[in-house]
């Protein structure tokens, strides 16, 4: 058994957030360069060249990417030979998240009743939290920082089994274009396939963490990513919604089993951004 003091937890969730508030990943700057070369209006390749640029500017200068500074996911994989230490696991959580926007200066999005008064909690708190037992030593934690420009443009639909490929295929690209420029793109796009209502959804937020540089490892669906970025292509909502070729950096599908009678799909549309960061403890 090891043990884990919660305290590590809280000091890496505290650092992540300020660093994913600021810099860009690799992968994401590779493939904004890529659609960038791409460009072949000159509006379109201004708004690509004004993304490098903001990206410069946020890491030069420390400060963040956008202005939404978006709501904290956490995924934690805790292995079940670990024990937690000198405090709650769910606490340190909400206390990294709450200390890393506080002190890294990062817009508090968060209110703390979603119909009513609509208070804002001041510390970007609480924040989600999904947690999965697995084997081992280890502690893995996903953080995410996922803003609401692009958020408020997903949607969920329960496709009945006889729709099929095709109303996989329909449903993804109407998302995709309904969602338009409002999601700041070029986007990257995360889909969720089988499970239940729920669950699905969770899905396509999670697909977003896979790397650009990745596909799914099941040909079938790698080949479906393939097609639909390529049906994307042709909405021609362009960076920044200026009609160029990039409308979208990626898309990403996870897949689950799912009832007999059901086949529900969620599309979790995401800006160019996509901030987030794996934390192995």
């Amino acid at each position: 058994m090891r043990e884990l003091d919660v305290a590590e937890i809280r000091a890496a969730l505290k650092k992540a957030c300020g660093t994913i508030a600021v810099h860009y990943s690799p992968d994401i700057l590779k493939a904004l360069k890529q659609g960038a070369q791409n460009e072949t209006d000159e509006r379109s390749r201004f708004a690509m060249d004004m993304l490098m640029d903001n990206a410069r500017i946020a890491e030069n200068e420390n400060i963040p990417i956008c202005q939404d500074t978006g709501m904290a996911i956490v995924w934690v994989k805790a292995g079940q030979e670990v024990h937690f230490i000198n405090g709650s696991l769910q606490e340190a959580i909400q206390q990294g998240v709450a200390e890393g926007y506080t002190e890294a200066y990062l817009r508090a999005s968060v209110v703390s009743d979603p119909l009513f008064d609509r208070r804002n909690t001041g510390t970007n708190t609480p924040a989600l939290i999904y947690t999965e037992l697995v084997p081992g030593n280890e502690v893995t934690l996903e953080l995410m920082a996922k803003g609401f420009g692009s958020e408020n443009m997903s949607r969920i639909r329960m496709l009945k089994p006889a729709e099929g490929l095709e109303g996989v295929k329909q449903f993804v690209l109407e998302t995709i274009r309904l969602a338009g420029p409002n999601a700041c793109p070029p986007m990257i796009v995360g889909v969720g396939i089988g499970g239940t209502f729920d669950y699905a959804a969770e899905l396509s937020k999670k697909a977003l963490l896979r790397p650009l540089t990745e596909s799914n490892p099941d040909p079938r669906y790698a080949e479906l990513e393939k097609e639909l970025l390529e049906e994307a292509q042709k909405l021609k909502i362009g960076p920044m919604g200026l009609h160029g070729n990039t409308t979208a950096l990626k898309i990403q599908i996870l897949e689950y089993p799912t009832h007999i009678a059901g086949l529900p799909c969620a599309v979790n549309i995401c800006c160019h951004a996509c901030r987030h960061t794996e934390i192995r403890l």
